[in-house]
């Protein structure tokens, strides 16, 4: 540090530079501290424009291929493409020298050495989101396959069929495209009325299936009752939120546990997760069906009804009522302190109930704890 002594010979009046210096030194501070000030503000600028659930996805991805699955996209038509994250082992590297070789990798149609498992989402988030809990607990004893709906992820089609039947009709098109004959459908809510459907038309193919938080169909007064209940004057309003509150709303009945994420989460969730609004809106519109239509399928195959105990939307009652529909075949677990999400609110028991049933299928395969 420099001092300066009035008293001395060497007063400031003969040193005519400092101050000048001083002063250089005073605005280059303030200008370097300007300078950082600005940088940090632009920085959060940055960070605020950067999507937190959108960042989180390559994390997810990595996941996923550490779990053994990779994704990959087939054409079911012409104009209709589904694509469905598939076990590794099925899938054949893209060769370099060729030169029509791409980038993508292909699938080489072994026969699955390990039983088949289709994990079928719902309709608040595409494949992987939703079983993101559940793929890894799976992978060393089943072949995987999680698909992404029509019109999640990157599935689409141009067709104007927006029913339950067309995507399980399209979902079969392409596991039999890879070279699957036989496979065990897990469904969860949306996902789950799809896996009826393939189990309904497809006997020979679905071996069993297990369903959480879904029905058979969604009679309309079904959805009446429900949404009544909930304090919601659709099926749109509920499921397809368009603001903070809205998205806030449908968390609070789909989890029994109150969890809290700040309002950004919230509205990066909505930016990343709701697109293709339209048609998913007719999707919503393409399942409910009237009392009248709807005759209870006679199911050669096993159904367990897999059930948070606090389900506000398809509740406890209206599950054990299915299940007497269903008949000797259909088995009902209950998982305490969860609600309609509890494949993602008890991850580690719903895994153990799941992996309890899919080994009575194979007695040979033991479920790992």
């Amino acid at each position: 540090m420099l001092t300066f002594n009035a008293n001395t010979t060497h007063s400031n009046q003969h040193q005519p530079w400092i101050f000048p210096c001083l002063k250089t030194l005073s605005c280059s501070a303030h200008q370097s501290h300007t300078h950082k000030r600005k940088t940090r503000t632009r920085k959060n600028r940055q960070v605020e424009m950067v999507n937190l659930v959108a960042a989180q996805k390559p994390l997810l991805l990595c996941l996923m291929k550490m779990a053994g699955i990779r994704p990959h996209t087939i054409e079911i038509e012409p104009g209709t493409v589904m694509n469905i994250w598939v076990p590794c082992e099925t899938l054949k590297k893209p060769n370099k020298k060729s030169e029509k070789s791409t980038t993508e990798y292909q699938i080489t149609k072994p026969k699955p050495t390990k039983p088949v498992v289709i994990l079928v989402h719902g309709f608040a988030a595409e494949g992987i989101v939703t079983w993101q809990f559940q793929v890894g607990s799976l992978a060393k004893k089943y072949s995987v396959y999680v698909p992404d709906l029509l019109f999640f992820g990157g599935s689409t089609t141009n067709s104007p069929d927006r029913s339950p039947t067309f995507q399980a009709e399209c979902l079969l098109k392409g596991l039999r495209k890879m070279g699957i004959e036989r496979c065990t459908v897990v469904g969860f809510s949306y996902g789950g009325m799809v896996a009826f459907k393939m189990a309904e038309m497809y006997p020979e193919f679905v071996e069993a299936v297990v369903i959480s938080g879904s029905i058979l169909a969604m009679t309309d007064s079904i959805s009446n009752e429900t949404l009544e209940s909930l304090g919601f004057s659709s099926s749109a309003q509920l499921l397809l939120p368009n603001t903070v509150k809205e998205c806030k709303a449908l968390l609070k009945v789909a989890a029994h546990k109150k969890l809290w994420f700040p309002n950004r989460l919230h509205r990066d969730f909505l930016e990343v997760m709701f697109n293709n609004r339209k048609e998913r809106a007719e999707l919503l519109e393409g399942l409910v069906v009237t009392n009248k239509d709807v005759a209870i399928p006679k199911f050669p195959q096993r159904i367990h009804l897999l059930w948070g105990e606090k389900d506000q939307i398809f509740k406890l009652e209206l599950a054990q009522k299915m299940k007497e529909q269903l008949g000797d075949k259909a088995t009902f677990e209950d998982i305490t302190k969860a609600g309609h999400l509890v494949h993602v609110e008890r991850p580690c028991v719903y895994n153990r109930c799941l992996k309890k049933f899919l080994a009575s299928l194979h007695a040979d395969i033991k479920p790992k704890k």
